[in-house]
């Protein structure tokens, strides 16, 4: 029988609600503060992120991110000052 208010948690819980909106806990779990939640797949606990990274991508290149080359701006600034150069030089 679904509790009108949630014994863990005090929210209320709409009637025929299958698990408290606020805390998940629901019949299954004895509407306690341990609802389930095995199966999700979730990093366990002192997860590395930094050491997944360097396992799934390889090694960090040192450098600008992308291999470099250089910001967009700047090669559309060179081109127009090259093609105003040119311009000059054969006009």
């Amino acid at each position: 029988m679904t509790p009108e208010v949630c014994p863990n948690c005090g929210a209320d819980v709409p009637p025929g609600a299958r698990a408290c909106p606020a805390c998940g806990s629901c019949a299954e779990t004895g509407w306690s503060g341990e609802p389930e939640g095995g199966g999700l797949d979730l990093p366990e606990e002192g997860f590395d992120y930094d050491e997944y990274v360097r396992r799934e991508f390889g090694p960090a290149e040192k450098g600008r991110a992308g291999g470099g080359g250089g910001h967009p701006a700047l090669w559309c600034g060179g081109t127009v000052l090259f093609l105003v150069v040119l311009w000059l030089l054969f006009h």
